[in-house]
């Protein structure tokens, strides 16, 4: 096992391969040693014929049960695959126990006699001697090991006692499956924990006595564990653990027993090793081996490694517990990472004969704390430009620890560490150096800056302001540290059946949650726990704290507290008691919240004057990289990733199903009935759910849903069919498209036999619709949408609006001084977008895309607003989309003003047109005389039909009369006719109107009344919206009447244009009328054209 970094100063016990004196070989194994001692007392005095034959027996035994598992796998037919595979996994369990084993010896050897070895081995390097001889101000304490040796074995029994009577009846309580859980022996062994070496540090507080203790412990424990249920055995059998506890005597008092209180933590991770027994022997296998020591090290960690730490009180009622268990941070060390240079190259090409270079990346560690920089692909001068903020808790003592790595696809390669303890940091202020690596070549280029903690709030304004100047990536700078101790709560309400809770706790600014340990069974917990939290200005950020079950389920109380009343507060601190809402009557919350300023004080910084002064955030006249940011030339055009723009639209056409299952019963199930069914898509995180058609196992849908795609794989569309009923629905049956032969064909029509059930499929028809930088095909989409539309469905997008939205500058600040919390919403209609919440800058950077399906491009609008976060809007934009359709390649990219702002926004808005290659609108060329027509066919289905859509295209421009043809007296109206074959349905679009007449004073309210003659009930007639004041009103309405076709063709469509003559009147204004013989038109054209409105010959008003 390695060493742990920072055990320069520990002796030989934490090495593996120890030196050996000078007498002995130097090849010669420590193991060689300690072998005839065992094999002499293992070994009869007089071994006889019986015993040597037992001897030859066993080994032939043993050697035999090796060819038990190559026997079976022959036996079950397995590969010999199985067999080698197995083997190296037993080679490698066995390889790892021995030198778990070996060390283990070795370790043991060295406690037992580590004057003579020390002695022996003064001809080495100080590294490989105890922390005593090869420092001065560490002592030895061969005093207080014996005490340790002397207490040992009571501490032992102390250990049985309380594994016995308190562990396991927790172990036993926590899970059903372990109520047979015990410990069947508990020995701690004859070897006790060692002190190598104590050193005592003065001059840090005259409150405090401190001490670090070189601890090693290489010991014989013997653990066992059964659980009788399941005839499961575990256990532990010898335990290495090295490392330096620092153990803390405070506050000194003048009473008995002077000490108030011991606190023990490490400084750094121990080293651990664990010689593993029973079922647990697994863990010795390669790669589980270290999984499950650095698992251990973890739970270690979480209680005795900083910031977490054991206090024992050692006096009643002490006061400041919770200031002792978890103490305010030191201070706060902001780590620049801003290169490296002469870094040595890794990668190798053609095995080995090209020389590339290195992919480095940097890993940053004080304490717990660690960071990851992003990678720098092919340089051995990588530029990081990362900073990041470290807590400090003891100083000295914590290290900052840098390892550069090179990034490969399997095992990354090192290329060297630095250490710098961070009481160098605290005397220098700020240190900008290059520090050489160790380990490897070159060096690295940091950075670093002490910030003192502050108790009030006069240099707040100062410090945000010389934040907002500060290059900080990939989080903004802190203002403020939150420490927030959480002690107890009371009265909580209980869950259902007056059961007790198992309270936690999560408590969160801005983005980031932190969670209490569970208390169980109690409404009255007391947790005594801290949280620590980075705050980038407290003026605006509130502490959010949920008190729920521990499932998470159920929450028990809530509480928001506004971070702005920590700074009225004396010395920015709250301890009290918090009322809990959407809780009890009585729930309350005790904490105690502590807020510290973080404040560069060093000569070499200065803090601007004015935010928008030029180059009032630069540190001198050439400043350093990575302390304050150059203010980059104003960009013109936005900079979107290469994914921006490529979706795609799916337009998915449910059309019908056949053969569903029935699963309506009645009279208890005697009657079988139908179902009600309808359909469920799910698909890009959206769903859709069609119309329930009643009583029908053969029902017929014919619905249009779209949704934006991207060209992701793996993507699947899924259905379900489910029967409507009043309690729950019933399943009809599920099935699933892989898009990927969607996206690459552009076309699918399937019938799809329905999943989970005896009986049922589905059709469906989807196409991809990749959008068109042009508008020249705009009104013939348009106009196709119009007839392949639906009635039970929304309007069919005629193109998609991308929007990557990038930046803003100038935003106004809050009461003239105070920068904004900028946020901003993109929408089109009802669809909307929000992006992130940037704290504390009035020039945000977003850098964020939305994309929206649009209809009637020619109308809608692009509206975009900037908010503050608690502030309102700091600005607004409307880009209408026909200025996109006038630009070149439907695109607008630049700076756009802000209405009620001095602001600006950088932002690309593109427009792409919608057009279906697979409309399926065929025109057969059949005979017909007056009685009979021929038909079309809506969405045949077939996909190599692609000629349709054009030629439909077609009729559709040479058909429409010009828009410059002269109108009658009376104005004209834009109509299309046509009979939808499939669904066996007549369909009329009212599109609109122009050159309306003016009978008064005022322009007409016109609206578009439509009757099937001869009919003239409510049954047939349609009526569209009414237009206010307009002589040209546009409608785009769609109008059905289900009849079949040689019906259709003995009927006369009566069109009126008509205005409401007042409000109080029933009355109505005819504006003039069409009637047209539908046997007099061609149905399968679905042609728009323009018709003369006419007088009525029988009288000039109509009723509504």
């Amino acid at each position: 096992m390695e060493p742990s970094p920072g055990s320069g100063s520990s002796p030989g016990p934490s090495r593996v391969d120890q030196p050996y004196p000078p007498s002995e070989p130097p090849d010669q194994p420590p193991a060689a040693h300690a072998k005839p001692e065992q094999s002499s007392g293992d070994q009869p005095a007089g071994p006889g014929a019986a015993g040597e034959a037992l001897a030859v027996l066993s080994s032939f035994g043993r050697r035999l049960l090796v060819l038990v598992p190559v026997y079976l796998a022959g036996a079950m037919g397995l590969s010999v695959g199985f067999v080698l595979f197995g083997l190296a996994l037993y080679l490698g369990w066995r390889r790892v126990r021995e030198e778990k084993e070996r060390s283990l010896r070795v370790a043991r050897q060295l406690l037992d006699d580590e004057e003579r070895l020390t002695a022996k081995t003064l001809y080495m390097s100080h590294r490989e001697l105890p922390a005593w001889v090869s420092f001065p101000d560490v002592e030895k304490a061969e005093w207080l090991n014996k005490m340790v040796a002397q207490v040992w074995p009571f501490l032992g029994q102390y250990m049985e006692k309380l594994l016995a009577e308190t562990v396991a009846p927790a172990v036993r309580g926590s899970n059903p499956h372990l109520q047979t859980f015990t410990f069947t022996r508990v020995e701690l062994g004859e070897k006790p924990l060692r002190i190598l070496g104590v050193k005592v540090h003065t001059g840090q507080s005259k409150k405090q006595i401190l001490l670090d203790l070189n601890i090693s412990y290489v010991g014989d424990v013997q653990i066992d564990v059964e659980v009788k249920k399941y005839f499961c055995k575990a256990g532990v059998k010898g335990m290495q653990l090295h490392g330096i506890l620092r153990v803390i005597l405070e506050p000194l008092m003048g009473d008995l027993p002077i000490v108030g209180a011991v606190s023990m933590f490490f400084i750094r991770r121990p080293t651990l090793d664990i010689n593993w027994t029973g079922m647990t022997n697994l863990l010795d296998i390669p790669g589980l081996s270290s999984l499950s020591d650095t698992m251990i090290m973890d739970s270690i960690a979480a209680f005795l490694v900083l910031p977490n730490r054991l206090l024992v009180p050692l006096v009643p009622d002490l006061q400041d517990v919770a200031q002792l268990r978890s103490p305010l941070p030191r201070g706060i060390v902001r780590i620049h990472l801003l290169a490296a240079r002469g870094l040595s190259s890794k990668d190798k090409y053609v095995k080995g004969l090209i020389e590339g270079k290195s992919d480095p990346y940097a890993l940053v560690r004080v304490g717990t704390q660690a960071f990851c920089s992003r990678v720098i692909n092919e340089e051995l001068n990588p530029q990081w430009g990362e900073t990041y903020e470290v807590m400090v808790h003891e100083v000295p003592g914590q290290e900052i620890e840098v390892e550069v790595f090179d990034k490969d696809p399997d095992k990354d390669d090192f290329l060297g560490r630095m250490k710098l303890d961070v009481g160098k940091v605290l005397q220098a202020g700020v240190m900008d150096e290059w520090f050489p690596l160790q380990g490897g070549q070159g060096q690295v280029h940091l950075r670093l800056e002490w910030l003192s903690l502050l108790p009030d709030v006069e240099k707040l304004e100062q410090i945000l302001q010389w934040n907002r100047g500060v290059s900080s990536r990939p989080e903004p700078p802190s203002a403020a540290i939150l420490v927030v101790y959480l002690d107890r709560a009371q009265d909580l309400p209980l869950k259902k059946g007056n059961k007790e809770p198992n309270p936690m706790v999560q408590l969160s600014t801005q983005d980031v949650t932190q969670e209490s340990k569970a208390v169980y069974s109690s409404n009255c917990p007391v947790w005594e726990q801290a949280f620590r939290f980075f705050l980038q200005d407290p003026r605006s950020q509130d502490l959010d704290v949920q008190v729920k079950d521990d499932s998470r389920a159920l929450t028990l109380g809530a509480l928001t507290l506004p971070l702005a009343r920590l700074l009225t507060a004396p010395e920015l601190t709250l301890d009290q008691w918090f009322q809990l809402s959407s809780s009890g009557p009585n729930s309350r919350l005790y904490m105690k919240l502590v807020m510290r300023l973080l404040y560069l004080d060093t000569s070499e910084v200065r803090f601007p004057a004015m935010p928008g002064t030029p180059g009032a955030w630069d540190l001198d006249e050439s400043p350093r990289a990575g302390s304050s940011v150059d203010v980059p030339p104003r960009p013109c055009h936005t900079t979107p990733d290469s994914s921006f723009g490529t979706e795609n639209v799916l337009r998915i056409h449910v059309l019908e199903a056949q053969d569903l299952i029935a699963k309506d019963r009645f009279l208890g199930g005697l009657v079988k009935g139908k179902s009600d069914p309808y359909v469920k898509l799910k698909l890009a995180g959206r769903s859709f759910r069609s119309r329930v058609v009643r009583e029908d196992l053969n029902p017929r849908w014919n619905e249009v849903f779209e949704v934006i795609v991207t060209s992701i794989p793996g993507q699947e569309l899924e259905v379900e069919v489910f029967d409507k009923d009043l309690d729950k629905d019933d399943f009809l049956g599920r099935c699933k498209v892989n898009l990927t032969t969607v996206l690459n064909s552009g076309f699918l029509d399937e019938w799809l036999t329905l999943e989970d059930v005896p009986s049922g499929r589905l059709h469906m028809r989807l196409e991809r619709l990749t959008p068109r930088p042009t508008a020249a095909e705009l009104e013939e989409v348009l106009q196709v949408n119009s007839l392949i539309q639906t009635q039970k469905s929304a309007d069919l997008a005629a193109a998609l609006l991308s929007v990557y939205l990038e930046r803003a500058e100038d935003l106004p600040l809050r009461k003239g001084t105070k920068p904004p919390s900028p946020y901003a919403t993109l929408a089109v209609g009802d669809t909307s977008h929000k992006t992130k919440t940037l704290p504390q800058t009035a020039t945000p950077v977003w850098n964020e895309s939305a994309s929206f399906l649009i209809r009637k491009p020619n109308t809608e609008i692009l509206e975009l607003q900037v908010r503050g976060e608690g502030t309102g809007t700091l600005g607004s934009l409307s880009l209408p989309l026909s200025e996109l359709l006038a630009a070149d390649r439907l695109c607008l990219d630049r700076w756009f003003t802000l209405s009620n702002s001095q602001g600006q926004v950088l932002l690309r808005a593109q427009l792409g047109i919608l057009v279906s290659q697979h409309s399926g609108v065929e025109a057969h060329s059949h005979s017909h005389s007056s009685s009979s027509l021929s038909e079309l066919e809506l969405w045949s289905g077939l996909p190599q039909v692609t000629s349709s859509a054009p030629e439909l295209r077609q009729r559709l421009t040479h058909s429409d009369s010009s828009p410059e043809a002269p109108a009658g007296p009376l104005g004209q109206l834009k109509l299309t006719v046509w009979y939808h074959s499939e669904e066996r349905k007549l369909v009329a679009l009212i599109h609109g109107c122009r050159a309306l007449r003016q009978n008064g004073r005022d322009p007409p309210d016109p609206y578009v009344s439509l009757l099937l003659l001869p009919d003239k009930n409510r049954g047939t007639k349609r009526k569209t919206s009414q237009k206010k004041r307009t002589l040209n009103p546009e409608f785009n309405e769609r109008f059905e009447w289900e009849l079949p076709l040689d019906e259709a063709l003995r009927r006369r469509l009566d069109v009126s244009v008509k205005s409401s003559s007042s409000f109080m009147s029933r009355e109505r204004d005819l504006l003039g009328k069409v009637q047209l013989d539908l046997a007099e038109i061609d149905l399968s054209q679905g042609a728009a054209q323009w018709y003369d409105l006419m007088e009525d010959k029988d009288k000039d008003k109509g009723s509504s």
